[in-house]
């Protein structure tokens, strides 16, 4: 697999959605549009009951932001705009009608802990380690940050924040409430998703949706609140500390 995607596939009532990007499945732009694009079809999809999403590859489940792109930043219009596509997913998945999975097979960073935070149930495997290193380059988690803190509260939110450079492993993610299970592999953790959909699947349609509510109550805001949070990161991108630690960190990729 050399060529980013993303791939949409229904069967027995679950959409699956893959990503995948060659460079550890970082998420540029283009790739966050068509996660969110997939994710509205699956809300209106009447064929789906039940969404599963999952990156491509066997190693790194998502690297975050895509620094090639954000080193083109030029002006905070753009980076708005650029940030403005994890707040779309983000959004997207809070708002889509129907559950959502997470399937974590590996190490995941900043935007990708902000997707897994999205998810509804989200499920890994031992190696699924997380960071937040945004600050480490020079913005912070704004975007991702009511995601992650909704999911896992603010004590573990703040460690991710302030610590950026250090790894936490997946039971520790686990133990603050990102993961529901933890496996040993992945071949354990597919066979659990599959057992999980076909029960949810015959469950009732109407008590999940109500469910998928109840779950994201209190976040109605979030339209607004991720939209200004785009633009501090869009500001703080095109700081010459960012860039040069931006630099430094593809230099060591």
């Amino acid at each position: 697999m050399t060529e980013a995607y993303v791939s949409y596939n229904v069967r027995d009532a679950v959409a699956t959605i893959e990503f995948f990007h060659p460079s550890h499945n970082s998420l540029p732009g283009s790739v966050l549009k068509q996660i969110v694009e997939a994710i509205e079809r699956a809300d209106t999809d009447q064929e789906v009951d039940l969404v599963v999403l999952k990156s491509g590859g066997d190693r790194t489940y998502c690297a975050g932001a895509s620094f090639d792109e954000m080193l083109s930043i030029e002006d905070e219009v753009q980076g708005k705009q650029f940030f403005m596509g994890f707040a779309n997913v983000i959004n997207a998945a809070r708002k889509c009608s129907k559950l959502i999975i997470g399937r974590v097979q590996g190490k995941t960073v900043g935007g990708g802990v902000g997707l897994a935070s999205a998810m509804d149930y989200c499920m890994a495997t031992k190696y699924a380690s997380v960071k937040l290193s945004e600050l480490a380059v020079g913005i912070g988690p704004f975007v991702v940050g009511p995601a992650v803190e909704r999911k896992m509260g603010l004590s573990a939110m703040s460690k991710l924040a302030i610590n950026a450079t250090e790894w936490q492993t997946a039971e520790w993610a686990k133990e603050q409430g990102l993961f529901a299970e933890v496996f040993d592999s992945v071949e354990q953790m597919d066979a659990y998703i599959e057992h999980l959909s076909k029960i949810l699947v015959s469950q009732s349609k109407e008590a999940k949706q109500k469910l998928k509510k109840i779950l994201w109550e209190k976040c109605e805001n979030w339209d607004q609140i991720l939209q200004d949070r785009a633009e501090i990161s869009g500001r703080l991108i095109l700081s010459p500390e960012a860039k040069a630690a931006m630099e430094q960190f593809k230099s060591k990729a």
